[in-house]
């Protein structure tokens, strides 16, 4: 099983200790709203983030709301497909951590195996499964946390102590804490108990911990920077791409990365 040490997450989160930085870690759908404007995207992204999330188009995303099913509609519309995916994570040539987001079935259709040996040779670090529940599928499970790449989990806020330690102990290279119930999608508010959400997966885990789901703004990032170690950020930004382009998706992420460090200095 890969170990802390050996993850390719590993040296961004020492990084990110060493400079008492919050890690920004922005979801962009592959293929949305073109191949070459999410080409442009991921590669202005790369410019401010720390770990990258690359979503793969799935026709049922069930725990997606509506600016990213609508994203991932489009972008199979124009046929982005998994092996999509991986070639245009190859042509972006990206300096910053991948990690790939994706539902179990396109996975499973390309072949788990050849999947991992195909992320792994593009340098991919980690890969995050929405419908793989710990324990749920042990023979996936396994091969990915003995593969290369780190078996990201995503930990709910209601999730119970006895459950919470069963998943995270199979957890690699982060822990993903969903901001609140429900489907990904921007809000106005951060979630009541997000506090204590945080400092119960803090007690079950040394892993770094990032916090998504419904984060929007600049002032909710700069928030969750005082009590997480990662700000994911996907509707948001996808929804600003898709309607005023890479440019001002570049300035959103800006603003992010500004908050987050004026979060840092402030320590």
């Amino acid at each position: 099983m890969t170990t802390l040490s050996e993850s390719r997450l590993a040296p961004a989160w020492a990084t990110l200790r060493a400079r008492k930085r919050t890690a920004l870690i922005p979801y962009l759908t592959a293929g949305y709203p073109s191949t070459e404007a999410s080409l442009a995207a991921l590669r202005a992204a790369d410019e401010v983030a720390d770990i990258l999330e690359v979503g793969v188009p799935f026709s049922d995303p069930l725990a997606d709301g509506p600016t990213i099913q609508r994203s991932t509609f489009d972008a199979l519309g124009q046929g982005m497909t998994l092996a999509g995916t991986l070639a245009l994570i190859e042509r972006a040539r990206l300096s910053k951590p991948v990690v790939v987001f994706s539902y179990l079935n396109p996975i499973m259709r390309y072949g788990t195996d050849r999947f991992l040996r195909d992320a792994d040779a593009l340098g991919v670090a980690g890969v995050l499964l929405t419908d793989l529940p710990a324990g749920s599928d042990p023979a996936i499970e396994s091969a990915i946390q003995a593969s290369p790449l780190d078996l990201i989990r995503l930990v709910a806020p209601t999730t119970r102590p006895e459950r919470l330690a069963a998943v995270v102990r199979g957890a690699q290279g982060f822990v993903y804490l969903v901001a609140r119930l429900g489907v990904t999608g921007a809000t106005a508010f951060l979630a009541e108990g997000l506090a204590e959400s945080i400092a119960q997966v803090r007690r079950a885990t040394p892993l770094p911990l990032a916090v998504g789901f419904g984060i929007s703004t600049p002032t909710q990032a700069r928030t969750i920077a005082g009590q997480a170690d990662g700000v994911v950020v996907g509707s948001a930004l996808v929804d600003v791409l898709g309607t005023r382009g890479v440019e001002a998706a570049r300035d959103f992420l800006g603003s992010l990365r500004e908050a987050l460090d004026a979060r840092t200095a402030t320590r």
